[in-house]
């Protein structure tokens, strides 16, 4: 596979002091799907907006398609497409006169009946943007980035605010689009949507790539594929962490939203451990489930925050 997207030792400061990319390493391979993932103030949004050619870096490479956008701006703006996370598009065109203003864009553009027919739109291409549904809106900012017929897509949280069947249906438009060889860089706010859509994805924070990889990779490196959450009556709030970490097959434990989360291997043989556990501190057992680790898991580990923190 050849590389679509390279950054080497990519750094961006504001004014000399603010670093929000701070020696940023990238490599996106053609044809896959790329998540970049952090939380608000990561740095993902400046790097992103320097991939698309919309900032210059303060130092460091960047090539997109083997290309550079000193040299050869002009020719890569022909290969991109970009839905960005809120398109304003003038609500008094049409959806089909929309599309063909933005295909007007490009020197080989694809037939504007062809992408309308691909993002379920054909029914609604002579009303106005302005009356189009949230999703119906979100749909026509991925075809006006579909319409110029790039090789590389980039998605800036294509489905925030959307209900679940819209998400779905955009979901389908991203394999659709991957599997007639295109390359997907997308950020998400979602990690059931990294999970699924993501060949690939890396955790920033602090204007740096923290982790990368599949996302089983990823999981795994937690130690274990099980979380068990747990809460004890308040004579028990006082047990050390160190009692929990002590239990038969447990690789960590962190405390989150009052409750106690262990990642362990094999939960049939914690389970019984910790209810004697609770039971001989005199305390109860309030609270008790078991499931899959996620990506969740690991970006609340390795930032100590959720996605969709602040």
């Amino acid at each position: 596979m050849s590389t679509a997207i390279l950054c080497q030792d990519l750094r961006k400061s504001y004014d000399g002091k603010l670093e929000a990319v701070r020696g940023l390493n990238l490599e996106i391979q053609s044809g896959e799907c790329f998540g970049l993932l952090g939380p608000n103030g990561a740095g993902k949004t400046t790097t992103i907006e320097i991939l698309e050619g919309l900032l210059s870096p303060s130092s460091g490479k960047v090539t997109v398609l083997g290309r550079t956008w000193q040299r050869e701006e002009r020719e890569l703006r022909e290969r991109l497409g970009i839905s960005l996370q809120e398109t304003r598009l003038s609500e008094k065109l049409t959806v089909r006169e929309t599309l063909e203003l933005f295909a007007s864009f490009y020197r080989r553009p694809r037939a504007t009946g062809e992408v309308l027919a691909e993002l379920q739109l054909q029914e609604k291409a002579d009303a106005w943007v302005g009356k189009l549904s949230g999703g119906q809106r979100q749909r026509l900012a991925v075809a006006t980035a579909l319409v110029g017929n790039p090789e590389i897509l980039f998605l800036d949280e294509p489905t925030t605010g959307l209900d679940p069947q819209s998400r779905r249906q955009l979901w389908d438009i991203v394999r659709d689009f991957q599997k007639q060889g295109g390359t997907i860089l997308l950020t998400t706010h979602y990690m059931d949507e990294a999970e699924r859509l993501c060949d690939r994805l890396a955790i920033m924070d602090h204007g740096q790539v923290i982790t990368e990889g599949t996302p089983a990779e990823l999981i795994a490196k937690l130690g274990g594929n099980h979380v068990i959450e747990f809460a004890v009556s308040e004579n028990g709030s006082k047990i050390p962490m160190e009692r929990w970490r002590g239990l038969p097959g447990v690789e960590s434990v962190w405390p989150e939203d009052g409750l106690i989360s262990l990642n362990v291997r094999e939960p049939h043989l914690t389970i019984p451990v910790l209810l004697d556990a609770v039971a001989s501190q005199g305390a109860k057992l309030q609270h008790l489930t078991t499931r899959q680790a996620s990506l969740e898991d690991v970006f609340v580990r390795l930032t100590g925050r959720h996605l969709r923190e602040n």
